[in-house]
Order: structure tokens, then C-alpha cells, then sequence
């Protein structure tokens, strides 16, 4: 009897000892995609891309599992001025009304220890997907003020603008472009 409940004993503590992955849906305030460039060698100008959409899946047992989709509806594209947020949204650049979106899906999921990742996936800009490789920083995993399991990362990347067909003014207006990414992600409370 004692050897059947030591037994039982080891496996619900082996259980409990590996987590699960966790789904998390991203939080679009606290998420920010921001794409700078040099503007013929003066100045170094930002878009923000805002109003993202989507969800990670993290297994801190097993990061290589992980995953994450994102979805930037092009309506949430703000470079700080109304005319030049309308050039950016207009067939010149991202055709917005054509293809309204951009989308991130990965495809590999690399741990590099001390809360290093190499995230790399496809990135659609108008229907053009190239592969794109994030370096991230795991910022933190825990319980948010809405006593919420949260997550939140940082990433970085360079894409070639060109290879998306926005390259327009290209080389002169830098066809690489600086992408940074923070975000937050919670665990949808449910009811």
C-alpha cells in the first residue's frame, strides 16, 4: 500500500514538475512594432504600426515548441503626420486599400539561453513572404495587475523594404529598415 502511494506520489509531482505550453493573445496597447529608416542621410524617421493582433504560444519547457502569429492591420500605421501616414497607405508604398494587413507566422523557435531567442518566420507585406529572423529578449513571465498570466518580449530585425515591393526611392531613402518590437501578452481570462 505505501509503495502504491509513494508511486502515485512521484508521478503527480513529475506531472505538475513540467509545465504546459501557454497560449497568450497579444495586447495591442502594450505592443509596439516600430520600422525606422535614413531618409537620404539627414534624418531617421519612424512609422509605428499599431492595432496588432495575435497570439503566442510559449513552452518554457521546451522553447523550440513555441510559436507566435501576428497580424498589423495597415490601418494602424502612424508615422506622426496625417499626409505622410496617407503616403505610406498608398499604392507609392503599402497599398493598404489592396492589401490592408502585414503578418508575421513563425516557423522556428531557437532558445540561446539567458532569455535569448531566435524567432524566424514568414513575413507577408503585400502578398510578398520572405523569411525574416527576430532576435528577442524574454522580458518577463508572470502574473500581471489583473492578476493575469502575462508574458512579454522584445524583438529586433533588418528587412530590405525592396523585397516586399515598397522600395520605392530606394537607395537614396535606405531600403533597410530597422524593425523593433516590444510586447505584451496575456492568458484571456475565461468565464
Amino acid at each position: 500500500m505505501r509503495k502504491t502511494l509513494l508511486v502515485a506520489a512521484l508521478f503527480a509531482f513529475a506531472g505538475s514538475a513540467f509545465a504546459a505550453p501557454v497560449t497568450y493573445k497579444l495586447d495591442p496597447t502594450h505592443t509596439d512594432v516600430i520600422a525606422q529608416w535614413s531618409h537620404f542621410g539627414f534624418s531617421n524617421p519612424s512609422a509605428h504600426f499599431g492595432q496588432a493582433d495575435g497570439s503566442l504560444v510559449y513552452d518554457a519547457d521546451n522553447v523550440a515548441k513555441s510559436s507566435v502569429q501576428v497580424t498589423l492591420p495597415l490601418s494602424g500605421l502612424n508615422a506622426f503626420s496625417a499626409k505622410f501616414d496617407e503616403h505610406l497607405r498608398s499604392a507609392d508604398f503599402f497599398d493598404a486599400i489592396k492589401f490592408p494587413s502585414a503578418s508575421f507566422k513563425s516557423t522556428r523557435v531557437e532558445d540561446l539561453g539567458g532569455g535569448k531567442l531566435k524567432v524566424s518566420g514568414d513575413l507577408t507585406i503585400k502578398d510578398i513572404t520572405r523569411p525574416v529572423v527576430l532576435d528577442v529578449t524574454l522580458n518577463k513571465v508572470g502574473e500581471n495587475m489583473q492578476k493575469q498570466a502575462a508574458i512579454g518580449f522584445d524583438a529586433s530585425a533588418t528587412i530590405k523594404r525592396s523585397d516586399f515591393g515598397v522600395g520605392l526611392y530606394a537607395p537614396a531613402v535606405s531600403d533597410e529598415v530597422k524593425i523593433r518590437i516590444t510586447t505584451e501578452a496575456g492568458v484571456p481570462k475565461t468565464e
